[in-house]
């Protein structure tokens, strides 16, 4: 079945209940609820901020020692390290627990599904995470929190320290996460298009669908007879995909369809 539908979430529920294989396709919008400000959205930090693009590609990163000052800044300041996992993130712990949970694929880099428990080896966290640092010239990879320290001490552009046989590489350090400009690690990306291809149902949440080659999973799996189910505040890119669509704040309506929330009274 395609198309947008209109069931409601009770319907939803009971495809998940009757899945086994379930792959959680999860963007910006199920993180808004914890604090942190999606990217396109009215709100969103694009749109109210158009320069900052400009950090998150990765030519001027690169090339611009101004933008890497800026994009430290943003870092230090960010909502990601004061923010807690919302009943969202905890709905698909919960149908983890279950047993009907096959994966998550994440466009986040928030680090708030591994926060909430949700099983490592389950997550795929397909365009990095921001809690970790790498150098752009050897590979060196360090927590975030360390090069922070050195931000918060005055390094407003720091290097790497990882060292070498002429001393510290130098390199320029940036977060784990995939820019614009840059490609993504082929082993997420493979491990993603092959829960896209095992799973009996797909719930696409808080994303916006118009980024690739993540949405690209949503036909996957529906090419091979999965059900494609979205929720979302705002239409997405692939409604007309969808079984079902589903509007409203995700920290409620996930909770409800997994069977881990109180249905809304009346």
């Amino acid at each position: 079945m395609s198309g947008t539908q209109t069931n409601g979430w009770e319907e939803v529920r009971d495809w998940v209940q009757q899945a086994r294989r379930v792959v959680a396709l999860t963007g910006a919008g199920i993180s808004t609820d914890s604090g942190i400000p999606d990217f396109r959205g009215p709100n969103g930090v694009w749109t109210r901020n158009p320069g900052a693009e400009r950090m998150a590609t990765l030519s001027h990163y690169l090339e611009d020692p101004e933008v890497r000052r800026a994009a430290w800044r943003n870092r230090r300041s960010h909502p990601v390290w004061e923010a807690k996992p919302n009943p969202g993130h905890l709905a698909l712990v919960e149908l983890e627990r279950q047993g009907r949970l096959y994966g998550i694929v994440t466009q986040n880099i928030d680090g708030l599904h591994l926060a909430a428990g949700s099983d490592p080896d389950r997550v795929v966290e397909i365009h990095g995470t921001m809690h970790s640092t790498v150098c752009w010239s050897c590979g060196d990879r360090r927590p975030m929190e360390e090069t922070l320290a050195r931000v918060a001490a005055g390094e407003d552009d720091p290097s790497c320290l990882a060292e070498g046989e002429a001393g510290p590489c130098g390199g320029i350090l940036k977060s784990a996460t995939v820019s614009f400009g840059q490609s993504l690690d082929r082993e997420d990306l493979a491990r993603a298009q092959m829960l896209a291809l095992g799973c009996d149902l797909m719930l696409a949440v808080g994303s916006t669908l118009g980024v690739y080659p993540a949405a690209a999973l949503v036909p996957i799996a529906q090419r091979n007879g999965a059900r494609i189910v979205i929720i979302n505040q705002e239409p997405t890119d692939l409604d007309d995909l969808a079984d079902a669509v589903l509007r409203g704040p995700i920290s409620e309506l996930l909770p409800l369809v997994v069977g881990a929330g109180e249905a809304p009274p009346g």
